[in-house]
């Protein structure tokens, strides 16, 4: 991470009001994945004002115009030639795994053990569980990213850790206690009864305070019994607008593995499904190994995948279908999945997103890609209305950022400027591809800047 003014760890009250100025660039609608030079829902505003007010944006104008009565002597934090878009969401993602980003060596099933399981058996400490709450949301802004739906670990005081440091921010957080009651280490086992008490106290504590959901949280298939998936689909009954969350179809070996422990089930898949865990508000990290049937089941309850690119290729997992998933009516958003991954930079995950498809032939515009972790994935979690696009209403979940950093960086865009007039495309797709922390410039969480990276005039 590159060096940076330190995150505000007590946040002051936003500003009443303020204005940025720079060039905005967010989604009205999907453009798929049809050529850059045909896709519809991109919305370009170079050098436009926008102005916040308390948590929310206000208004948006051409910064040609005065500002409006009220506005005149409010500060404005110029960012003129930079990208002014919404904060990134990052639908799938663990709390405790920076402990063990970047570890060396393992497929799927080994990593876990290896590295996640040791590392997660640390949360049981409130101290570690804070400690690495905060660490984490300071390391997500200084990424861009804004929202987030996360796994803490199977401690109850892990999740209470995420929800106090999110609240504090005023940040849309979404995340629940780990279930996993077999196959794994002591220290991160628990049991039926009590985790079921452990989440209806933490509903009832969080879930819709501020801008905080629950998750009912399965591990994934292997680590929970059938009494305890049969618990959890009747949370996701009982307890209205909470959201679950869990992995499946991610290795070939955890396929077969979840086969020989569910042999009734038709599929991975379907091991979910039959408890009511498959829901619009379900999201499911990977899915690589599903078939038509599955897909068909995801698109009857309107749940998500969330491809974890980075993870997927540094584990050695396998080439999701993104294209195949889309069009068989299957919501695709994206994600870190950190450890798993190697980066919590979106803009790291969308080049190697790139990669994936192009392995398959197929083309990501960054348009699609952009689109997906910010309306996109707003979308598919039923928050447009708050986040993911930059409109009157919503909240200030604002990212301000260099489009070029680096001598290589900024030469390629000179060059892609000069054909801005007919090809805006170009210009961003170089930023999304060569882009990563070191292109940020601030971070507005509810109008209130979190994170800033101030870089030195001549760079």
């Amino acid at each position: 991470m590159p060096e940076s003014s330190p995150p505000l760890a007590h946040p002051e009250p936003a500003p009443t009001r303020q204005v940025l100025r720079g060039d905005l660039l967010d989604f009205t609608a999907d453009p798929g994945f049809a050529p850059p030079a045909e896709a519809t829902g991109v919305r370009w505003r170079p050098d436009h004002f926008l102005m916040i007010e308390g948590e929310r944006i206000a208004a948006i104008q051409p910064a040609s115009q005065a500002l409006p009565a009220g506005w005149a002597d409010v500060p404005v934090a110029d960012h003129r030639g930079q990208l002014v878009m919404p904060g990134f969401i990052d639908t799938h993602v663990h709390c405790p795994q920076l402990d063990v980003i970047a570890s060396y060596g393992t497929e799927l099933l080994d990593w876990l053990n290896t590295y996640t399981f040791p590392a997660e058996r640390r949360y049981i400490d409130p101290t570690v569980a804070h400690e690495g709450a905060e660490r984490f949301l300071h390391a997500l802004w200084a990424h861009g990213t804004t929202s987030a739906v996360v796994f803490p670990t199977v401690h109850k005081v892990s999740v209470e850790a995420l929800f106090d440091q999110a609240r504090a921010h005023h940040m849309r957080l979404i995340t629940g206690k780990v279930l996993m009651d077999r196959h794994a280490p002591e220290g991160l086992l628990d049991d039926v009864e009590q985790a079921e008490k452990d989440c209806v106290d933490l509903i009832d504590r969080f879930h819709g305070q501020d801008r905080l959901s629950f998750a009912v949280t399965v591990r994934f298939a292997p680590t929970s019994t059938p009494e305890q998936l049969t618990m959890a689909g009747r949370l996701c009954q009982t307890y209205a607008g909470t959201y679950m969350q869990t992995h499946v179809a991610e290795n070939r070996d955890e396929v077969k593995w979840v086969a020989e422990l569910f042999p009734t089930a038709r599929s991975y898949l379907d091991v979910y499904d039959r408890e009511g865990l498959i829901g619009p508000r379900a999201v499911l990290a990977h899915g690589i190994w599903l078939d038509a049937n599955d897909r068909a089941v995801l698109k009857a309850h309107g749940a998500q995948i969330a491809h974890s690119p980075s993870s997927n290729l540094f584990l050695g997992s396998g080439l999701f279908n993104w294209l195949e998933a889309e069009r068989e009516g299957v919501h695709v958003s994206l994600a870190s999945d950190v450890g798993g991954g190697t980066s919590l930079s979106m803009l790291r995950n969308i080049a190697d997103a790139y990669k994936i498809q192009a392995l398959q032939g197929v083309r990501l515009s960054a348009w699609k890609a952009l689109h997906t972790c910010t309306l996109g994935a707003a979308s598919h979690l039923g928050l447009a209305h708050e986040i993911g696009r930059l409109e009157p209403g919503c909240m200030a979940d604002v990212v301000a950022w260099h489009v070029a950093h680096g001598p290589v960086a900024e030469h390629r865009d000179r060059v892609a400027q000069d054909k801005l007039a007919r090809d805006l495309h170009e210009r961003v797709f170089a930023w999304v591809t060569m882009g990563d922390e070191r292109n940020l410039v601030s971070t507005y969480v509810a109008g209130q800047c979190v994170h800033s990276a101030p870089r030195a005039v001549d760079q």
